[in-house]
């Protein structure tokens, strides 16, 4: 990958973090998926199969959920988002690897974290991982004005608030579709996943975060 060249000092990586940096299937996603069916029901008068088949309609067609509600029924973002991601007791429901902080200091640059969630469920999930210290700046929904990946109206949002050049930047994510995006814009993509699989616009597949500096500097 084209970063692997660059001076430190140079280097820009950009992290998802939800089965990026810590496994949400366990627990927060299947919490996070009721909340917002949860949401339906009350809203659209839905029984639980038919919320499930709309939440699903939208996130696979919009990205988010959120999106496709904003686009079509208005929803008010700040009111769902406040919804739909209560998590007591969050301590007890990350799942994320120890060593994951000592490898995120081997990269060198800058690091961000990139997400489709609010800003205070970002910043709790990575201080539950003692991790908020490793990153230089959150960048949640807010910050994209509730225009979340992978369309490309909150990468460039993301680049013009941090001034970044994306020739100079790593995205690592779990979504092919996110991954999409910022191959178009000239980011270097890694895809977190057990797949065997590399599409094309994916540079570097790897099962963990952590195994990051090790197949990228090879050390």
């Amino acid at each position: 990958m084209r970063i692997a060249a660059l001076p430190p000092h140079r280097r820009v990586w950009i992290f998802d973090l939800d089965n990026t940096l810590h496994d949400a299937r366990v627990h927060i996603f299947p919490s996070m998926h009721r909340q917002m069916n949860d949401f339906l029901r009350r809203e659209f008068g839905l029984d639980e199969g038919e919320a499930n088949e709309r939440r699903y309609m939208l996130w696979t067609r919009y990205g988010t959920t959120l999106n496709g509600l904003m686009r079509h029924y208005g929803t008010d973002p700040k009111r769902f988002l406040r919804e739909t991601h209560r998590f007591p007791g969050l301590a007890d429901l990350v799942v994320h690897e120890n060593s994951l902080r000592h490898a995120l200091g081997r990269l060198g640059g800058r690091r961000i974290v990139f997400s489709n969630a609010p800003r205070q469920y970002v910043t709790d999930v990575l201080r539950v991982m003692g991790a908020e210290r490793m990153f230089d700046a959150v960048y949640a929904i807010e910050d994209a004005r509730y225009r979340g990946k992978p369309g490309q109206h909150g990468f460039h949002r993301l680049m013009r608030d941090h001034d970044l050049d994306p020739h100079c930047c790593a995205f690592v994510d779990d979504h092919l579709e996110n991954l999409r995006t910022a191959k178009r814009l000239g980011m270097g993509t890694v895809w977190i996943s057990r797949e065997l699989r590399k599409p094309a616009h994916v540079d570097l597949r790897l099962g963990s975060v952590a195994e990051l500096p090790k197949r990228l500097f090879r050390g």
